[in-house]
């Protein structure tokens, strides 16, 4: 099985001796978002075929590759860097030190490790279509020859994020909007051909209505990038985790509402009070990233 840690919430940034625990342990213990259930997860080196981290801030891993080298799986990065301004990411690095982490990843890891994520494309008057142009240039040309694939989304406005941006809206004095599809897919072939002109390939998550001969389909949990980095084929079925997903079958072992960033276009965070909360209360030597007894409140749906 590929782990994922995780779409849910930053792992590496925040839980990394939970995740260190856990390996040693062999286990961990994960709530299904819907059900409510709680599900054990096999941490055992023998039943796990590779991880995806999806992260803004590797540097605590970093500080303990030779553990995930001695761990004897492919491991990739899907590492999110969009340099928008603070009234939209409130507590995100430098872009400069995520892109010396890219660096690194590629250098002491694999080349195939890190994959960038400029995603979600968030319209503000602050962050309007020169200033992505603008901005996805800046960013390419600094991850020239670390990485192979950029992969970006549209962001998707459920209700709590419409709630989220437009509470920081009125808070910061901006404007957010979300432009039709024409729009989107001329901004997609901007991207596509800077991409190009560094070395990569763009692709999109999630988002089929939007492939085209120059936008391929993201595969954010690739079995063929982790057979690429271990040296030989990895073999798990397609199975996306929900409707337009192009990934690999993977168990995430994260959870909703657990994530300080402050990103206020989130799906995965609520309000980040709460997440602020239930990372300050964060057990790193538990079974479970977030306490699973009945009596807690129980996490709400993805898509709420």
């Amino acid at each position: 099985m590929i782990i994922s840690a995780s779409y849910r919430t930053d792992i590496p940034a925040f839980y990394s001796d939970w995740l260190f625990h856990r390996l040693g342990a062999g286990y961990c213990r994960v709530k299904n978002p819907y059900s409510g259930r709680p599900i054990r997860v096999d941490l055992r080196r023998q039943s796990v075929t590779g991880f995806v981290f999806w992260t803004r801030n590797f540097g605590p891993c970093l500080e303990r590759l030779a553990e995930l080298r001695a761990f004897g799986r492919p491991y990739t990065v899907q590492f999110t860097i969009t340099n928008y301004p603070r009234s939209l990411e409130a507590a995100v690095i430098d872009p400069r030190k995520a892109v010396e982490q890219i660096r690194r990843l590629n250098s002491e890891v694999h080349p195939k490790c890190p994959v960038w994520r400029y995603d979600p494309v968030v319209f503000t008057d602050a962050t309007d279509l020169d200033f992505h142009r603008r901005n996805f240039e800046t960013l390419a040309g600094s991850l020239e020859g670390a990485v192979d694939e950029v992969t970006v989304s549209f962001a998707t406005i459920y209700r709590k994020s419409e709630r989220n941006l437009d509470a920081a809206a009125e808070r910061h004095g901006f404007f957010w909007s979300d432009p039709d599809h024409s729009v989107k897919t001329a901004l997609l072939e901007e991207f596509s051909a800077m991409a190009a002109s560094h070395g990569m390939t763009l692709t999109i998550c999630t988002q089929p209505q939007f492939l085209s001969s120059h936008v391929e389909e993201a595969r954010c949990v690739d079995a063929r990038r982790l057979g690429e980095i271990a040296g030989e084929r990895v073999d798990v079925p397609l199975k996306g985790n929900r409707p337009g997903c192009a990934c690999h079958e993977s168990r995430d072992i994260g959870a909703y509402d657990t994530c300080p960033h402050g990103c206020v276009y989130c799906y995965a965070v609520r309000r980040r009070d709460m997440a602020l909360a239930r990372y300050k209360a964060h057990d790193p030597t538990a079974d479970a990233l977030v306490p699973l007894d009945p009596e807690q409140p129980a996490l709400l749906p993805l898509l709420e």
